[in-house]
């Protein structure tokens, strides 16, 4: 399937762009494991998850532990149709700045 290389402004600061990479690569990822992962803080990655979501490109769920003896739910995070095609379209349009000149 081709992908229409575009520019994204919404995905391209570095913590969305990494977020959205790496969504795009595991399918769905914890928050507490995607903080990890990213090295960000629980603040940082909550509002980062808040602006994609207001933008349609992810989702969050929140479901029970089977991990925790607590009443505390986990928070899975996963990119939405629309925040994969944006992702993939804007990979590609980075691709694109990247080649040499001549290779398009």
């Amino acid at each position: 399937m081709s992908v229409d290389a575009r520019f994204d402004e919404s995905i391209h600061a570095p913590t969305r762009l990494r977020l959205c990479a790496l969504l795009l690569a595991t399918g769905t990822a914890e928050f507490s494991s995607i903080a990890s992962l990213l090295e960000l803080s629980e603040a940082t990655l909550s509002k980062t998850i808040r602006n994609l979501a207001d933008l349609g490109y992810v989702q969050t769920s929140k479901q029970a532990s089977a991990a925790r003896d607590d009443a505390r739910r986990t928070t899975t995070v996963a990119l939405t149709p629309r925040g994969s095609a944006a992702t993939d379209g804007h990979l590609a349009a980075l691709r694109e700045i990247a080649a040499p000149p001549g290779s398009h």
